[in-house]
């Protein structure tokens, strides 16, 4: 019992990560466990629209782990160019860590839940990191580009970054946003 609850204050530390998109409505940025949370449900609501059958239990479940990383590494917006294999090798050491808190079967299929994340290769994955893409461009559009006007992303940048993982884990939401994505760049919140 004492492994499982080191491990929940231990990720507690999540909640101080802070993100370069705003909470609606507020002045306040997000941080990294709402945007966990957020993610799953629009996942869990999304599950109709999927290209194939997945598990939702392991897409939730990537979902929630999937930025456990970042309690050592801080966020970086999504859009960042550069550094990305050093983040991901520092990120890798943390849940390692942090996952070697649980007794060894849970936390191996934790790892692996994270692993499978990252390498995108599963339907799982591939729709995971569709609503991981699609949560911030969603808050954008609701923020009137809050973050994009923030830190002079282009609209080209969301296409490229975002475009392949959403239109491959999730095509109707792919869809949705093309559209917005345009409205957005009009309405001069990309660049």
């Amino acid at each position: 019992m004492q492994n499982i609850i080191d491990f929940v204050l231990e990720i507690d530390k999540l909640k101080q990560v802070t993100r370069k998109t705003k909470v609606l409505n507020s002045d306040r940025y997000e941080n990294s466990a709402e945007h966990s949370w957020q993610i799953a449900l629009l996942a869990s609501s999304l599950a109709p629209y999927a290209v194939a059958p997945v598990d939702m239990s392991r897409v939730v479940a990537m979902l929630l782990l999937h930025d456990i990383g970042e309690i050592e590494t801080g966020d970086t917006i999504v859009y960042a160019e550069g550094g990305w294999e050093e983040r991901k090798a520092q990120e890798l050491a943390c849940v390692t860590r942090i996952f070697g808190l649980l007794p060894a079967e849970q936390g191996q299929r934790f790892l692996a839940l994270w692993n499978e994340f990252e390498a995108g290769d599963t339907a799982e994955a591939r729709f995971a990191h569709a609503a991981d893409r699609a949560m911030p461009v969603l808050l954008n559009l609701a923020n009137n580009g809050q973050s994009w006007r923030e830190n002079g992303i282009r609209h080209q940048q969301v296409l490229d970054r975002i475009g392949p993982p959403i239109r491959q884990g999730c095509p109707a939401l792919w869809d949705y946003l093309e559209g917005r994505l345009a409205a957005a760049k009009v309405q001069g919140w990309l660049g």
